[in-house]
């Protein structure tokens, strides 16, 4: 059911609509070499041989996971021939082109910029942290989505009607409500829907398939959740966005992909530990508390019962106050001390271990704060250069208010004379 011609294609319209980026290099026979971007079954390689039909070039198909070296040059050497002998131009496709590593990617780059060949990358990888720079700059990444629900419902159609290639001398029917289930479950990849309307076929009762049909052939829906790869950092940052902005729903919805897809869930109770200081910080430090107890009981228990213990944990951090307050307090200090260096440490606050360093004026002047009324004097702790800097800032949010009023009294206490208590 591969498409043949642009007519035949189903989705990105973005890219082949009247008028749009692709489809007019493709109509004035001026594609240059690209990338194609985004998730398995979007068509990225129907897309490239559709490119090479119609701009009549010789197609040649390469994965990064069966190649080389040794094969890029009998690759080289084959489109070679073929313009020296038949006049033809080749489109190479190199299948998840982000499996290279950078030697066999740096490989490529004479001949993309000889034009020895035209080509096309497809990748589901960010191709910004999986393709070489000098490569990158050479081609134009294009984005290609997940289809749309219609686009792959219509795929199904096409394949039950078709007797050259799809399933059509079985004249087979299907209920709509067993195609759009077959459709929404495929997550826009082509490839799934097909496969499953397959083995839905291979089912069906008395020429039809009908919804629970449908259900039984598609089984468990597969996830997109690569653990190493972009989808990782997607869900991750989903979850994390959610915690901060207050959604616990949001939060448990990318908690429970996260966990069906097998991600590991001592790395997500890690990355809560580090939200709880981040993020809630000092308006709620009982955030940090929970984080941490939630990563010991779930050790201590594991799963499937843990999923409970991090969806107590999630829901908490989410409808927490927040605070960022610590974290940028920490990052200003850290620039500070990069900027000024190691300035020296005031006379009254530095240790005097020995007689020789009280001689020379080590300790000096320091006021013993529990010496005096409130644990308050008015002494400086920075290096004089520092005087008066603030790193902290406590918000408004939570607990931090009080600490907020807190600083804001003992800042006008250090103003007043030292009130010795005793």
């Amino acid at each position: 059911m591969r498409p043949r011609t642009i007519s035949e294609y189903l989705g990105q319209g973005h890219l082949l609509g009247e008028g749009k980026l692709l489809r007019s290099l493709i109509e004035t026979d001026r594609v240059t070499s690209l990338i194609f971007w985004g998730p398995p079954g979007s068509g990225k390689t129907t897309l490239a041989r559709i490119i090479a039909g119609a701009t009549k070039s010789h197609f040649i198909f390469f994965s990064a996971i069966m190649s080389g070296i040794k094969e890029i040059r009998e690759v080289v050497k084959e489109a070679e021939d073929i313009l020296k002998f038949q006049g033809k131009r080749t489109i190479l496709f190199v299948d998840e082109i982000h499996r290279f590593n950078k030697s066999q990617q740096d490989a490529f780059l004479p001949y993309v910029e000889r034009g020895t060949f035209t080509m096309i990358g497809a990748t589901t990888e960010n191709p910004s942290f999986e393709v070489i720079a000098p490569l990158l700059s050479r081609c134009k990444v294009l984005v290609l989505n997940p289809l749309a629900d219609e686009d792959v419902r219509q795929i199904l159609v096409n394949a039950l009607n078709d007797r050259e290639r799809g399933l059509g001398e079985f004249e087979l029917a299907a209920s709509e409500d067993a195609l759009s289930f077959l459709a929404e479950q495929a997550g826009g990849d082509a490839r799934i829907a097909l496969n499953t309307l397959e083995t839905a076929a291979r089912l069906a009762r008395d020429g039809e398939i009908s919804l629970d049909i449908a259900r039984e052939a598609s089984q468990k829906k597969p996830l997109l959740y690569d653990k190493g790869g972009e989808e990782h950092y997607n869900v991750i940052s989903a979850f994390i966005k959610s915690m901060r902005g207050s959604d616990p729903d949001a939060a448990l919805y990318w908690l429970a992909r996260m966990i069906e897809a097998g991600e590991d869930p001592i790395f997500i109770l890690r990355r809560m530990v580090i939200f709880a200081s981040e993020d809630v910080g000092n308006a709620d430090p009982r955030g940090l508390q929970m984080a941490v107890s939630a990563l010991e009981a779930f050790r201590l228990v594991g799963m499937p019962e843990g999923r409970i213990i991090l969806g107590q944990a999630v829901t908490y951090l989410a409808t927490a106050p927040k605070s960022n307050a610590s974290y940028t307090g920490i990052n200003e200090a850290l620039a500070e001390v990069r900027k000024s260096g190691g300035l020296p440490v005031p006379m009254q606050i530095r240790n005097a271990p020995t007689k020789l360093m009280k001689g020379l004026g080590y300790g000096k002047g320091y006021l013993y704060p529990h010496d005096y009324r409130d644990g308050i004097v008015a002494q400086g702790y920075l290096p004089e250069q520092l005087s008066g800097r603030r790193f902290y800032a406590p918000k408004e949010s939570g607990y931090e208010k009080s600490i907020r009023e807190r600083m804001a009294w003992v800042r006008g206490q250090r103003e007043k004379t030292n009130d010795p208590e005793r």
